[in-house]
């Protein structure tokens, strides 16, 4: 008699528990993972750039980035090349010229066609604020492309 009674007390608090559970859908419940509000269309990247802040993007850059935008951000490849991905060629000044850091950084933040977002997790609002520095500064940081050889080199002199 003992256990037929501990049995159904179980058995009417298990259905007592469930039962506002039932029918409602888990992942409407879940809260939504934290994210970074997108900046205001045009909003002038807010950060001034340190020694300090440059070298931590520049960290940022090669761990989360490089791997496909490629160490020097010319977008050339292999993970690029064998994702079919035409990739812009960061090395050039005037491919982001016509970008507004705002566009940028919700791309970064949010992804892209195949680009996966930067989680709020791996980096800051002010870390991809100062990757974007970075990445501006890249054309800067390459060696000027080198002179292209005469068409007829002038004959030696006997």
């Amino acid at each position: 008699m003992l256990k037929s009674s501990l049995f159904f007390s179980a058995a009417a608090l298990s259905v007592i528990v469930c039962l506002p559970i039932a029918g409602r859908n888990p992942q409407a419940a879940a809260p939504a993972p934290a994210q970074s509000a997108a900046p205001a269309p045009a909003q002038k990247n807010p950060v001034k750039p340190t020694a300090e802040s440059q070298a931590k993007a520049k960290t940022l850059y090669i761990r989360d980035c490089a791997l496909c935008h490629g160490d020097t951000g010319n977008g050339k490849t292999d993970i690029a090349t064998s994702m079919n991905l035409t990739l812009d060629d960061w090395t050039n000044p005037n491919t982001l010229a016509n970008k507004p850091d705002s566009e940028l950084f919700t791309i970064i933040r949010n992804g892209k066609n195949q680009m996966p977002p930067e989680d709020v997790s791996r980096a800051g609002d002010s870390e991809v604020w100062n990757m974007i520095i970075y990445i501006r500064a890249l054309p800067k940081t390459q060696p000027p492309a080198p002179a292209p050889a005469p068409a007829n080199p002038p004959a030696a002199i006997p």
